[in-house]
C-alpha cells in the first residue's frame, strides 16, 4: 500500500538571499525538472516554496487565550524553505526522491511519513 511522505527542505536563508538572479533562475529550473522526474514516477502529490522565516507567525493557546508571536519557532542555522508531498511504496523510495532533490547538497531534506487516519 502506498505511503505519503512530506519532503521538508531546510537550508540557510542567507545563501538564497545572496544568490544572483541567474543562480535563482537555475535553481527554479532544477526544481521544475525535479517535479517532472517525480511525476514520471507517479509520486508527486504537491509542493510549494515557503516565504522566509521572518514572515512566520507562531500561534499558541494558553488558558483559552490565543497568543501570536512574529518569527519562527526557534532560531536555527537552517530554516524550512519548502516542501514536496509524495506518495510512493516505501521509505526507500522516499529517500531516493529526497536524494534527487536539487538543493539536497546545500541543506537538509527531512523525510516524514504522513499519518493516515483512515
Amino acid at each position: 500500500m502506498p505511503v505519503r511522505y512530506a519532503l521538508l527542505i531546510y537550508g540557510e536563508e542567507g545563501i538564497w538571499a545572496a544568490a544572483s538572479d541567474e543562480e535563482r533562475a537555475a535553481t527554479y529550473r532544477q526544481h521544475a525538472d525535479y517535479g517532472t522526474w517525480l511525476r514520471g514516477r507517479g509520486w508527486l502529490r504537491g509542493g510549494e516554496e515557503l516565504a522566509g522565516s521572518s514572515s512566520a507567525t507562531c500561534v499558541r493557546v494558553e488558558d483559552g487565550r490565543t497568543l501570536s508571536t512574529d518569527g519562527p519557532v526557534a532560531e536555527t542555522d537552517e530554516q524550512l524553505g519548502g516542501f514536496y508531498l509524495i506518495e510512493c511504496d516505501d521509505l526507500d523510495q522516499a529517500i531516493e526522491a529526497a536524494s534527487h532533490l536539487p538543493t539536497s547538497d546545500r541543506g537538509t531534506v527531512e523525510v516524514r511519513p504522513i499519518v493516515d487516519n483512515n
